[in-house]
């Protein structure tokens, strides 16, 4: 009998965590469904502000921003508060997706729409759902997450292509230098794959791509 009950009470906690996830996916359309054309930003939450490309950050969200995108980022600090910093500066929306960590992560007072997550992947829905674009700045292990799931879900026709936009052309030269030379010539991936990811660091020509993108 002890042990019958510990299973139910086990099925019952596992239900009421269904409900707190539904609830989180609830919070998020609720927050953005009326956000409009967007581009979602990632990059290392460690990057200081006298790092070139915190400064870069800020410049490339206030430019989306000022064309009517908003820009979303994990709502983090690093070039996440940069892009955030960035729309808001010139009154953009400005969107930050926090996640409760309990080391790093803790909102930037530049997002002017916050939603707060527990679970990683109603998150990640958000990121996607509401993207005309992805940036994918100089970052560590969720920045990387970002950009081949990303990836991984456009080649998988999961989600409608976007493009995948790699901001740094010497930051990322290695892993693309990689993936050609390793999953491609192992068809591992097929060469086309690569027409997902664009690699730049101008944010002229990031903006011409995101617009087009975006149908303008």
């Amino acid at each position: 009998m002890e042990k019958q009950h510990m299973v139910e009470e086990i099925k019952l906690s596992e239900s009421w965590r269904l409900f707190k996830i539904m609830g989180e996916f609830v919070d998020g359309v609720e927050a953005l469904y009326n956000l409009g054309p967007a581009v979602s930003i990632f990059g290392s939450a460690r990057m200081t502000e006298d790092n070139p490309y915190y400064e870069k950050a800020v410049k490339l969200a206030g430019m989306l921003a000022q064309n009517g995108f908003a820009v979303i980022t994990g709502g983090g600090g690093g070039i996440m508060e940069a892009a955030n910093r960035g729309a808001a500066g010139v009154n953009g929306n400005s969107v930050g997706l926090n996640i409760k960590l309990p080391k790093e992560q803790k909102p930037n007072e530049y997002a002017n729409i916050q939603v707060e997550f527990k679970y990683f992947f109603v998150r990640k829905v958000m990121f996607v759902k509401y993207a005309n674009a992805y940036i994918i700045m100089p970052g560590g292990f969720g920045t990387l997450d970002e950009l081949f799931e990303a990836v991984t879900l456009i080649q998988t026709d999961r989600i409608t292509p976007l493009p995948v936009i790699l901001f740094g052309k010497d930051y990322w030269a290695g892993l693309v230098d990689w993936i050609k030379s390793r999953l491609i010539e192992d068809r591992m991936i097929s060469p086309e794959d690569m027409d997902i990811i664009h690699v730049t660091e101008s944010p002229e020509e990031i903006l011409q791509i995101v617009r087009k993108a975006s149908g303008g």
